[in-house]
């Protein structure tokens, strides 16, 4: 069902045109990047649909591509749009991270990180590397594990920062399960971490954990 067939008040093009993007809903936001429906499903039906059965934007971008595919009315096109959209905020919110001192813009540094680590249903570990205005040089992920973890070695994270002549770091993980605390395991590496920069005088800014649609700092918690 295309746009011309909608019923009136199921146009979120024309919403976001005349009243802005924040007027829309998550899931007139989602049929706006769908595009279109299927058969005698319309494109807001779908967008719908999606959420539910992924439990919401978070979800829907954790999902597996197999997954989302196998979904009626979705196809390839579509799931390149998707992802295409979800690579552009990340982009986005790094480059606004790199023009600035991260120290001034914490909170576009935890919203790249919820951009760059959110939307994977296994752990990943990153690292941000900095120099000593506190400027971001790169972003690289470092060390991937499954839901229940990943491993994470202080002398790799070390060779890394001195290739790159990092006078500073940010670490940065997910969890999957989509709570945001710290476990003790997470605190533990923390520590080692920091212990073993300390040593060649790299200094560790923050570490923080990016659950489901919220983050936790260490650094803001007091806990470094």
């Amino acid at each position: 069902m295309g746009n011309a067939q909608w019923r009136e008040g199921e146009r979120p093009r024309e919403k976001l045109l005349e009243r802005g993007v924040q007027s829309l809903s998550d899931a007139e936001l989602l049929a706006v990047m769908l595009g279109t429906g299927y058969r005698d499903c319309s494109v807001l039906t779908l967008a719908c649909e999606l959420l539910e059965q992924f439990g919401g934007l978070a979800g829907l971008m954790r999902v597996e591509s197999p997954r989302l595919l196998a979904c009626p009315g979705v196809g390839s096109a579509k799931y390149a749009q998707l992802q295409a959209a979800m690579e552009m905020a990340r982009r986005q919110a790094l480059q606004v991270v790199k023009a600035s001192d991260v120290l001034s813009s914490p909170g576009e540094t935890l919203r790249f990180l919820q951009y760059h680590l959110g939307s994977h249903n296994r752990e990943v570990f990153c690292c941000i590397f900095l120099d000593s205005q506190h400027r971001v040089l790169c972003c690289e992920d470092l060390f991937f594990g499954t839901l229940d973890g990943a491993a994470v070695y202080p002398r790799e994270v070390a060779i890394r920062a001195l290739q790159h002549r990092a006078a500073a770091v940010i670490f940065g993980h997910n969890h999957p399960s989509g709570v945001a605390e710290p476990s003790a395991a997470d605190r533990r590496i923390t520590e080692r971490l920091s212990a073993a920069l300390g040593l060649l005088d790299i200094r560790v800014l923050d570490h923080v954990i990016v659950g489901r649609g919220r983050e936790f700092s260490f650094a803001q918690e007091g806990l470094l």
